[in-house]
């Protein structure tokens, strides 16, 4: 794939249109992983205004794509990805958490139909008390996945679309992290741009 042809996966990629709660920027990808590269990030908000707004959920999205692929990849593209959500501390103690955050990864990837191989990550669970002038503050739970894993594209796929469908299953993670309810079939809603 050359410069032109990776170009037009990229428009197929920029069409990708996540459910409202979740903002999708594009953002400057890593320059030394591959010899193509492409990323974005994502935000939750609490849905609140002014001062009272506050992420409850973050994550990055990066493509990667060597022609000829890398030995440890198992292909010639890479779904890298990082989210990042606020738990409670009841959550944050359970320690079946990382299997759980682990499964989140793996059912969102089956949810969207998508083949993969070779999938590699941590799931972490961060708590962090305040202390000092900070003190007021709560004491704040997180979960954190890193992760990546190769797609599958099959011989006389649609590259575009494949990927796309990799895309917004990692959209669908952030979903699941933020624990964000079902969308119900039939229900519109008001799109939010996307920055």
């Amino acid at each position: 794939m050359d410069t032109a042809a990776f170009n037009r996966l990229l428009d197929v990629l920029r069409t990708a249109t996540p459910r409202d709660e979740i903002i999708l920027e594009e953002v400057p990808a890593p320059q030394k992983l591959a010899t193509f590269s492409f990323a974005f990030t994502a935000d939750v908000t609490n849905g609140l205004v002014g001062d009272a707004q506050d992420d409850i959920a973050t994550g990055r999205f990066v493509l990667l794509h060597e022609p000829g692929g890398q030995d440890t990849w198992d292909g010639e593209f890479r779904c890298v990805t990082f989210v990042s959500a606020d738990v409670d501390a009841a959550m944050q103690e359970d320690p079946l958490l990382p299997e759980v955050g682990w499964n989140w990864l793996l059912a969102s990837l089956e949810k969207s139909g998508c083949a993969y191989n070779s999938p590699s990550g941590t799931v972490t669970r961060v708590s962090s008390a305040s202390f000092g002038k900070l003190s007021p503050r709560n004491n704040e739970s997180e979960i954190e996945i890193r992760a990546s894993w190769t797609p599958v594209i099959s011989s006389g796929a649609d590259i575009g679309q494949t990927l796309l469908s990799h895309v917004m299953s990692w959209c669908n993670l952030i979903a699941e992290i933020s624990f964000l309810p079902p969308v119900i079939d039939g229900v519109s809603s008001i799109k939010t741009p996307r920055r």
